[in-house]
């Protein structure tokens, strides 16, 4: 009885042995109250789940209103949440966001600059891929602004201000220079211009030339037709005299009536130029005036090629040289298929029944390739077009070589006046060129705030107008990159001045402008 008396005066007893157990142990009518209690709790809470399901739409179980571009999507979590209610997913962004299937990935991380860059790598994905979600924060309320993504995002993977840590433009930093197949000096240009137009403000020289396009942000591709042919290549601009090609051993230029007695493909426009442009002086031939793209000097210049490189395959195609930058390459595509289209077009008046047989499948072939080169993820080649121009004719004498090489520089005078002419083929022209292909500039913008000038200010054409000496070739030359350091930019763009956000000249995904072209979502099925 006293170890009884021990045992419940400590714990109390359960049961029939009287099992020891803690006085804090509930009895069964206080534990039956407990047990009703949390019923009612999950009852509750059930009912307010259902409620809100039902009625407000799952805002109880919602992080926040979702943004107005997404509000459709507010009653179903399961739009763009896994099904275990998780972080959205990329892929159910996609759904909206992309054509199904699109191997461009507009919106992903790895496609980035695609457009800009043409460097088709970036369509593979990349491990350490950020998610949409990321970046673009969703349920902060019907005006908050999805899209708006602040630097410090930007700063997690990459550097941070831009006024302290940016580092560089590459064409400064590495000192890249510009493309220089073409003589062009800005200082005598725009002094010429300054006075064929009676100007008087050196800054409407400059967009005399660059001509802006109809956004204001960059500007027109250079055209001969429209900056340059006022002054160059004129009505009495001709050939040297150029020896008639004979049945000798000696080079030769063809004339009118040899190239049209041949009736090669490509030649049609023999039958409509006109003929008092050609003059025979004895054995030799003036060819005046000289057009820019003169058929007939590119026709005797092709000719004369392949005497030197015979094999030089795809590269005939062309009027220019292969020598071509990544974002250039579908031009050179164009460039042959166009020369394909002409020859074939030349052929058509033949009557040899094999000729007319031929052209059905070389028509078909040719609306193939045009519309691959119209996609664009398809993979282009320029190595294509250099087959063999390395290498000379192992058959020609050095004598022989020289003397044809002599006739194309003849041939070609006129042209060298601005082109560079390598391996008898006019080095091919960056009409286009890109700088700063991972940002945005607008021209527009800036216009108002600084002069052309006050930016681009690495070849000196205010300090060479003052003189009507020819300035030297090492600070006015083609191949310089007339563009601004960094240091200018941050004169403006401070955190007390202009924005100097990641997102004023970069935009993280890239140019979405096909996306409008509604037939490319009717070639593939959903």
């Amino acid at each position: 009885m006293a170890s009884k008396d021990k045992w419940t005066g400590q714990k109390g007893s359960f049961g029939d042995v009287e099992l020891p157990v803690a006085r804090s142990y509930p009895a069964r009518a206080a534990r039956n109250k407990m047990l009703l209690a949390g019923a009612a709790l999950v009852a509750f809470a059930l009912g307010a789940v259902v409620f809100d399901e039902l009625v407000g739409r799952g805002a109880l179980a919602s992080n926040g209103p979702l943004s107005s571009d997404h509000a459709a999507f507010e009653g179903d979590c399961a739009n763009c949440h896994d099904p275990e209610l998780r972080e959205a997913s990329d892929e159910r962004c996609s759904v909206c966001h992309e054509k199904f299937g699109d191997e461009l990935g507009v919106y992903n991380f790895a496609a980035h600059y695609i457009y800009r860059s043409d460097d088709f790598r970036r369509l593979v994905p990349d491990e350490h891929e950020v998610a949409c979600f990321t970046c673009h924060l969703e349920h902060e309320g019907r005006d908050a602004p999805i899209t708006r993504v602040d630097d410090v995002r930007c700063d997690s993977c990459h550097f941070g201000s831009f006024r302290d840590e940016h580092p560089e433009f590459d064409f400064v930093a590495e000192r890249i220079p510009d493309s220089d197949a073409v003589g062009f000096a800005h200082i005598h240009h725009v002094r010429e211009v300054m006075k064929r137009q009676a100007l008087e403000d050196v800054e409407k020289s400059c967009l005399y030339c660059h001509n802006a396009q109809p956004d204001g942000k960059s500007f027109e591709p250079i055209a001969f037709d429209r900056h340059c042919d006022s002054c160059h290549l004129t009505a009495t601009i001709s050939t040297p005299g150029l020896p008639i090609q004979t049945d000798g051993a000696e080079p030769g230029v063809l004339t009118l009536e040899q190239i049209t007695a041949a009736r090669g493909p490509g030649a049609r426009w023999a039958y409509f130029t006109d003929p008092n442009e050609y003059r025979r002086r004895g054995s030799l031939l003036v060819k005046g005036p000289v057009h820019h793209r003169d058929p007939w000097v590119l026709e005797n210049l092709r000719r004369l090629r392949g005497l030197l490189h015979p094999d030089a395959g795809l590269a005939d195609l062309l009027r220019t040289s292969a020598d071509a930058q990544p974002h250039q390459v579908r031009a050179l595509y164009s460039e042959a298929i166009a020369t394909l289209e002409d020859q074939a077009l030349g052929l058509r008046g033949r009557p040899e029944r094999e000729i007319q047989a031929e052209l059905g499948a070389i028509d078909a072939l040719l609306e193939r390739l045009k519309k691959e080169i119209e996609k664009p993820f398809a993979s282009l080649d320029e190595a294509a077009f250099l087959l063999a121009l390395g290498s000379r004719d192992a058959s020609l004498s050095a004598e022989q070589a020289a003397a044809i090489e002599a006739l194309v520089s003849e041939l070609t005078t006129p042209c060298r006046q601005c082109h560079r002419v390598e391996q008898a083929t006019i080095v091919r022209v960056e009409t286009d060129q890109r700088t700063l292909r991972r940002a945005e500039f607008d021209h527009r913008a800036h216009i108002l705030q600084a002069r052309c000038l006050d930016c681009h200010s690495r070849i000196p054409i205010l300090e060479g107008l003052g003189s009507e000496d020819k300035p030297a070739a090492q600070v006015d030359n083609a191949s310089i990159q007339n563009l601004p350091a960094i240091a200018t930019c941050r004169q403006c763009h401070t955190p007390k001045l202009a924005s100097d956000r990641c997102v004023t000249c970069h935009l993280f995904h890239p140019n979405k402008s096909r996306r409008s072209e509604l037939l490319l979502y009717l070639d593939e099925a959903p």
